[in-house]
Parts: structure tokens; sequence; C-alpha cells
């Protein structure tokens, strides 16, 4: 029987930066996070491997409205590559599929080799990845011991930084667009330097330039929860137009929000001339629009206000 305490959810709105453990999916992430803020409502935004551990921002409330623009942001990983082994998985979770010997990679060559992978590339997912295939992820299918084609889809590798090089190791600092799979990275460049590779270390340091240091782990969450200190906990939260941080700020007049509410686009002065905007009313943050071809300010989505 739950007691009253597990009962007891309230409606908290904001985004946490979780550094997310190794060996947790993100789903009992999200659910245990969730549980220790006794929140209604809360969703990740991206998911992490099991193998992998760090930034994965989680949205509570309103801010789930947002988390698609999380989803499509920036991502800033630190790697580990282990030379001369393929998996299946492209990770040190799946079995070992083929071994070569690794030849020696002097720094000129190694350098010359990972700047074929900057810039805009062509990447195909791999099918231990989560992208869904007739309504269902390839991982599933890749369980059962079915391949599916799947086409290569154009990513960036905005940043590909060589931080330590052994015998058998390349360690890599990767800035990259969303969609880019960094095992599927890192099995091409094995590929590239002929010897195969698979990922043994892989963390998220960043998503959409929140800072590494803006973490917070889950040992830090749980004493707090114990004791019911929501208070403390609410502080670790971002505010939820943190999800549009680098979008440009429209200030609004509660007028133009009378109608954009109702879903009518407005014309509102200083506006950009395209694309998307934070819309403010003062301090208040309302939702985000986007600039139509006739200047006009569209509602996209909208706080939800009392």
């Amino acid at each position: 029987m739950q007691n009253k305490q597990e009962r007891f959810k309230r409606t908290v709105d904001g985004i946490l930066l979780l550094d997310k453990p190794l060996h947790l999916t993100s789903n009992a992430a999200l659910q245990i996070v969730k549980r220790l803020f006794a929140a209604k409502k809360a969703g990740h935004t991206g998911s992490l491997d099991p193998l992998a551990t760090g930034m994965l921002p989680i949205c509570f409330g309103e801010a789930t409205k947002f988390s698609q623009y999380l989803l499509d942001a920036d991502k800033h990983y630190y790697v580990v590559a282990k030379l001369g082994e393929k998996t299946a998985t492209g990770d040190a979770e799946g079995e070992i599929i083929e071994q070569r010997s690794v030849p020696e990679i002097l720094p000129n060559d190694l350098e010359e080799l990972l700047n074929q992978f900057r810039g805009s590339i062509k990447q195909i997912p791999s099918m231990y990845s989560a992208l869904k295939y007739q309504g269902k992820p390839l991982y599933e299918l890749a369980r059962k011991g079915i391949t599916v084609d799947r086409p290569a889809r154009e990513i960036k590798i905005y940043e590909l930084q060589l931080v330590e090089q052994t015998a058998d190791t390349l360690t890599l600092e990767v800035k990259c667009s969303k969609g880019t799979y960094i095992r599927t990275l890192v099995e091409d460049i094995g590929d590239a330097l002929g010897c195969g590779a698979h990922v043994i270390t892989l963390r998220r340091l960043s998503v959409a330039g929140y800072k590494t240091e803006n973490m917070v782990s889950l040992t830090e969450l749980e004493p707090l929860a114990e004791q019911a200190d929501y208070q403390s906990l609410d502080n670790y939260l971002l505010s939820i137009n943190a999800a549009v941080q680098h979008w440009p700020i429209l200030n609004i007049s509660e007028a133009a929000y009378f109608y954009l509410k109702r879903g009518q686009a407005m014309i509102i002065p200083y506006a950009p001339d395209n694309g998307w905007v934070s819309l403010m009313i003062g301090e208040r943050f309302i939702g985000v629009g986007e600039i139509l071809t006739d200047g006009k300010v569209a509602p996209r989505r909208l706080v939800q206000t009392s």
C-alpha cells in the first residue's frame, strides 16, 4: 500500500539538468526524479544510453511544452573509443564481433583523418538506436536479429577535438547537431583507421549550451526529497524559458497577448524579420511564436495561465 507521501503530487514547472548516472536508462532516471520532486508531470528531452552519463534535461509541468526545442538543440560529448574491436552495438555492452590489430597512428595522420568527420557529414543511424521503423525502435528489431535499411542522414560536427591518444584508445570531445549518433561516429572513425572501434565511455557535457557545472546528481536530490524539502529541490530548477534561452526576446503588450492566446497572429512592433521568438510581457515568459512571411507573429506554444 502506498503511504500518504507517495500519493502526494504537486504542480512543478521548470527544467532540471540531471547528471544521469551510469547503468540507468533515461526513463528510469526520469521516474526517479519525478518521484523525488513529487511532480504531477515530467518528461526527459533526448535519451542517453545506460552506458552513457551526463546531462539529461528533465522538463516539469509547463516546461514539457517546450521540450522539443531541447531535443532539437546542439549537444557536447566526451567519448573514449576502444580501437581494434567492433561490437554488435557499437559500445561496450555489445558482444565483440570483430578484432583487428591497431596500426601506428601518427598525430598528423590522425588529425587529417578526423578532419574528414568535421562539418556537414552523412551518417547511417545504428540498428541499436531508438530511431523508429514502422512504429518500432530499431534496437527492438536488432535484438531479434532483424536488420533494415536506414537512409543516411546529414548531421553537423561543429567540433571534433582529440583529448588523448594511447596505443588502443582515442579520447575525443564532440560538439554536434541533433540526430548525431556518437557510437556511429566512433565506428566510422574506426573503419577509416582500418581497425574498427567502439565506445567504452560516453558522457554528455552539455545540451543547448547549458553549463556542465549546473548539472545535479541524484545523490544531491535524494536527501532533500527524504526531508520533503521541496523549496530546496525547486531551487535547482531553471525557468521554463531556459529551453529557448538563445532565441530573440520579443516583449509584447497585454492587449497583444489577449489575441495571441486566442490563436490570432499579430503585427508586433520591433519583431525580427523571420524565425522564432521568445514572447515576454515584462519579466514574464508567456510562450514562443514564429514570424510569418507577412511579418505577423503567430503563437506556437503558450504557457497556461490560471
